[in-house]
């Protein structure tokens, strides 16, 4: 299914600090996050709860926090208080998306904090992989795979999910947002 990335301002004359740029990058984070958790019901891969879901959602947004903050320092060349002020715009507003879908689905509780909380953990797991001009590495994709796989199980099809991952779905989410941050810094 291919969705639509809002990848370019309206008004495109007026300056946009990088708080909104933050709030940009992740209404389109998650858009594509759940893209790619519904492309994996659809190619046979089995969800058993709406927790499982949103946990998928959820390793699929912090991996795209990874590929910001990377580009923010390496492909954008942003100055670290720069390059704080992106990530924290993007990580609070997806914060609070996963607040609001996680209120909606299982009721009230601090599910922003717990969003937060998994991504600073992920943070030190992905600091060792390599991410250059074309994007993360191979490893990197693998552990994205990996922390799917660990959500979604290894029972039936799901065994493959890895696979799916780390060859396809990882790929084209990074190229994907990778566009969307040189577009939205334009």
């Amino acid at each position: 299914m291919a969705i639509r990335i809002k990848s370019h301002w309206h008004n495109e004359e007026s300056t946009r600090s990088l708080e909104e740029v933050g709030g940009a990058l992740a209404f389109n984070a998650w858009r594509i996050a759940k893209d790619k958790a519904i492309n994996l019901h659809g190619k046979d891969f089995v969800y058993r709860t709406d927790a499982q879901r949103m946990a998928v959602i959820a390793e699929y947004l912090i991996f795209q926090v990874q590929v910001v903050d990377r580009m923010a320092h390496g492909v954008l060349d942003l100055d670290e208080a720069s390059r704080r002020r992106l990530i924290v715009g993007f990580v609070k507003n997806i914060a609070g998306q996963m607040q609001d879908n996680s209120t909606d689905l299982f009721g009230p509780g601090d599910h922003g904090a717990a969003f937060i909380a998994r991504l600073n953990e992920r943070a030190g797991e992905y600091t060792g992989f390599n991410f250059d001009a074309d994007g993360p590495s191979y490893p990197f994709y693998r552990h994205l795979g990996f922390e799917i796989q660990r959500i979604m199980g290894k029972e039936g099809e799901n065994r493959w999910v890895i696979d799916q991952v780390m060859d396809r779905d990882g790929p084209d989410l990074a190229r994907k947002m990778m566009r969307t941050v040189v577009e939205l810094m334009e």
